[in-house]
């Protein structure tokens, strides 16, 4: 019964549309069939029969806005699998496609697709250097946040990663809730650009909050986050020098 549900899972993402819908929506935001369609290339009709099966199999849920309905990834678990997934087709590759000449020279296995074009090219460093997975930091500023809260005494890894009282004391001041819920308030989450930890959980989903709220960093486009100079002083309580990462936004 194991086999046959995660055959089940895994055939929900086979499909090329589907599998582009759930990359969309790690953006962390909610968006309509219309939307989805757009960016998967497909007619509306495909479109919300594909959202159907998503919303069958558990990876999305629709939310209804007045007379708008949206669609957003179910929990932050399903945006995990998601990302995680997506690592292991940029790093392994995709397997040959059905009519491959079986004495053709294997595929390359190791490393990112090439980018071709400036605005691919551009749009790749963005990306890499901070995005959002799905409701958190990444790419090297969500890895440098990780190292400079560590190397702050915010966090702690002695007994398993755990926010330090120092590190309350410096959220507290920041405006950034710690809450305890059901998720884990923090968690390493394996990085595909830098293939080290960021964080995960929770807090790193409220920071990110807080980060937008308060203008310090803004959403640039789908996924990258745009840092902005008003994240100076924050990010450095945080054990994070801007400026040495050179990523920060003119005003």
């Amino acid at each position: 019964m194991e086999t046959i549900a995660l055959a089940e899972v895994a055939a929900v993402l086979a499909d090329p549309s589907r599998a582009t819908m759930c990359l969309v929506l790690l953006d962390g935001r909610a968006w309509t069939v219309g939307e989805l369609a757009k960016a998967a290339g497909i007619a509306l009709s495909t479109a919300s029969e594909h959202v159907t099966r998503l919303a069958g199999a558990g990876f999305v849920a629709r939310v209804k806005q007045g007379r708008a309905s949206y669609v957003r990834i179910a929990d932050p678990r399903v945006a995990e699998l998601i990302e995680h997934l997506a690592q292991h087709a940029v790093t392994f590759g995709a397997p040959p496609r059905a009519g491959d000449s079986a004495t053709r020279s294997p595929r390359k296995t190791s490393g990112h697709r090439p980018v071709t074009g400036l605005k691919s090219s551009l749009r790749a460093r963005r990306l890499g250097f901070a995005r959002t997975c799905y409701d958190h930091l990444a790419g090297e500023l969500g890895v440098a946040l990780r190292d400079g809260m560590l190397a702050a005494g915010l966090l702690d890894v002695a007994g398993g990663l755990a926010l330090t009282p120092r590190g309350r004391e410096v959220l507290a001041d920041l405006g950034v809730p710690v809450a305890a819920g059901r998720r884990a308030l923090l968690r390493d989450c394996l990085d595909w650009t830098e293939r080290r930890d960021h964080l995960a959980g929770a807090l790193p989903a409220a920071l990110l909050d807080r980060a937008v709220d308060a203008g310090w960093v803004a959403r640039d486009g789908h996924r990258a986050v745009k840092v902005l100079p008003a994240a100076g002083e924050p990010f450095a309580a945080l054990g994070v020098d801007l400026d040495a990462l050179g990523g920060v936004a003119g005003p």
